[in-house]
């Protein structure tokens, strides 16, 4: 049996014992996710300081509301939506939430119909001028100025390797506008770090948005 297979194993028997009152196997699963619940918050938020508030917040729920976990999804999937449910509630403190809603399923957003303005020739091989370093941080940068609904929907699907029905589970939006934000968001990345990766001798060609 390999490691992969064993693990949610040990994770469901983790989360029984913490049920029933195990406060090491509790500590055990915070050990294991943490990281993870931190830097979600943190890419959402775009701060250090919300991402620990969100962490400590994320595992005293789901403390709390052990009782009333199920296992219909993992216990990962199920923290993520407690996570992210609290980053909703400080980016709506910030009031930087007020123009689109997770729970809209209206797609007249026109995210399918999405083009970029232009289509950028990319160097060959950008890690032969970028250092690792420099490739991370302008892909952070690019992925931080994506729209928070796309942002939010790579993130758990790209990022996170989450399925696309469980991304819609946790944001409480349909599979359609799941796919389609994916899809927008994918095309906003590409556009953006073409920026940075286009060929220095290259035009840059305009896309004639008059056409389907």
């Amino acid at each position: 049996m390999t490691l992969e297979s064993k693990k949610p194993e040990t994770e469901l028997e983790w989360v029984r014992k913490a049920q029933d009152g195990d406060l090491e196997a509790f500590e055990s699963l915070v050990s294991l996710y943490e990281k993870r619940i931190y830097n979600i918050a943190r890419r959402l938020l775009e701060s250090e300081a919300d991402a620990e508030d969100v962490l400590q917040e994320a595992f005293l729920k789901a403390f709390e509301g052990l009782g009333k976990f199920r296992g219909e999804a993992s216990f990962y999937t199920w923290l993520v939506k407690i996570a992210v449910n609290a980053c909703l509630q400080r980016l709506h403190q910030r009031k930087k939430w007020a123009t689109v809603s997770l729970n809209d399923t209206d797609e007249r957003n026109n995210d399918d119909d999405y083009r970029p303005r232009e289509v950028v020739i990319w160097e060959d091989n950008p890690e032969k001028i970028y250092s690792r370093k420099e490739l991370r941080e302008i892909l952070n940068a690019a992925i931080s100025s994506l729209p928070t609904i796309y942002r939010m929907v790579f993130l758990l699907k790209d990022m996170e390797n989450l399925s696309a029905d469980q991304v819609a589970g946790i944001l409480g939006i349909s599979l359609p506008a799941t796919k389609s934000r994916l899809i927008r968001a994918r095309l906003e990345l590409r556009e953006r770090l073409g920026n940075h990766f286009r060929k220095k001798s290259a035009e840059i060609l305009p896309l004639d948005h008059t056409h389907g």
